[in-house]
């Protein structure tokens, strides 16, 4: 019994070692293996001292002694947090921004910066603000276009040496002090206050050219009226003096002979005896004695017969125009017609009952000219 206790402590001592040695190598194991995600790379350092970028995948690496660090690949977003500026017009302004950045190179982002994502929201912040610094109020609230592109331009150079892409950067809210809000506000209310007046004097002058245009076509239309008006009567003057002459035709031999019998009348209650008359009156007289009597006493054996107008009684009185002149009257009947509709359409437009199928006046006045005239022509043919 005593030579078997030694050998057991031995054993176990050689049963704990090697639990222990295969612990350790577990663990050396594990911590050789990095496993990299597909959308990051790692730097990988061993005592300190960089040595490469590990892959997406299974990576074996030093174990105890290395040590690695994550940079993720994909594209990231910063937010920039609000920051106050004064315009060049020394208008106080704040504003925030967000900015989407990109590693491009894991090793200059772990070697050339610390933590590039705060370096990167620092000059961010700070080129926001110098930006606006150069700009005058109105173009800080109109040009964000402007300003984004501007701040992109500022954060390329120092990023780039950092293997940062800079891929966008957007300007969320730009807001004035509430003084200059106020301001802004007042001065819109004023802009739509004149517009609004504007609007209202536009109408009215508006309205005012319908109602002259309104009143000029009536004008012109009753004036048209008018002068055929004047047309007609004239032409019922004339017509008046034809007939008149025509019935003094009739009668104007006959007011001769009896002219001339109140002048023998007068001749027989005188003292003379002796009667001097011209041969046209003896003519006249039998010829008028015989048409009333019927007597068959011999002479020329003509009937009393009016007396003609020479050529140009006949011209001055118009008796050669008489049948043309009736016609004028049923065509100008005719044109009174078409100027009665024209007044109608000119009291419409006057008011306000605008429509699409009123006329110029005269454009009216000319159809109504060629329908008269193409009547005349058709009535000469």
């Amino acid at each position: 019994m005593i030579e078997v206790l030694p050998l057991q402590g031995v054993t176990q001592g050689v049963t704990i070692i090697g639990a222990v040695l295969l612990i350790l190598a577990i663990v050396a194991v594990a911590s050789s293996i990095e496993i990299v995600n597909a959308y990051e790379k790692r730097a990988l350092t061993v005592f300190g001292e960089y040595r490469k970028l590990l892959e997406p995948g299974i990576n074996f690496v030093p174990p105890f002694v290395s040590k690695t660090y994550t940079f993720d690949m994909r594209t990231q977003t910063l937010d920039v947090p609000r920051q106050e500026a004064i315009t060049r017009d020394n208008s106080p302004v704040t504003a925030d921004a967000v900015v989407y950045i990109k590693v491009m190179d894991a090793k200059k982002a772990f070697l050339e910066v610390d933590n590039y994502k705060n370096a990167v929201s620092n000059l961010a912040q700070t080129t926001l603000r110098a930006v606006l610094g150069d700009m005058e109020l109105d173009d800080t609230l109109n040009k964000r276009q402007q300003i984004n592109a501007k701040i992109r331009t500022e954060l390329d150079e120092p990023t780039d040496e950092w293997g940062i892409r800079v891929e966008s950067v957007e300007v969320r809210e730009v807001n004035p002090s509430p003084d200059v809000q106020q301001a802004m506000e007042e001065q819109t209310s004023a802009e739509r206050r004149r517009r609004a007046m504007i609007l209202e004097a536009q109408g009215e002058r508006r309205s005012a050219i319908e109602t002259a245009e309104g009143d000029k076509q009536s004008n012109i239309i009753r004036a048209q009226g008018e002068k055929q008006s004047q047309i007609l009567e004239a032409q019922g003057d004339a017509i008046s003096t034809v007939l008149r002459a025509r019935s003094a035709e009739s009668m104007g031999e006959r007011a001769v002979i009896e002219k001339g019998m109140e002048t023998l009348e007068a001749i027989g209650q005188g003292e003379s005896t002796t009667f001097v008359l011209p041969q046209e009156l003896s003519s006249l007289v039998g010829r008028y004695g015989k048409h009333l009597t019927g007597s068959d006493v011999q002479g020329d054996g003509a009937e009393l017969d009016s007396l003609d107008f020479d050529a140009e009684t006949r011209e001055m009185l118009g008796l050669d125009d008489i049948d043309k002149i009736l016609q004028n009257i049923d065509e100008e009947a005719d044109m009174q017609g078409a100027i009665e509709e024209i007044e109608e359409q000119a009291e419409a437009v006057k008011e306000g009952q605008t429509s699409t199928n009123i006329k110029d006046p005269d454009e009216v006045v000319d159809e109504a000219d060629d329908e008269f005239e193409f009547d005349n022509d058709s009535k000469d043919a």
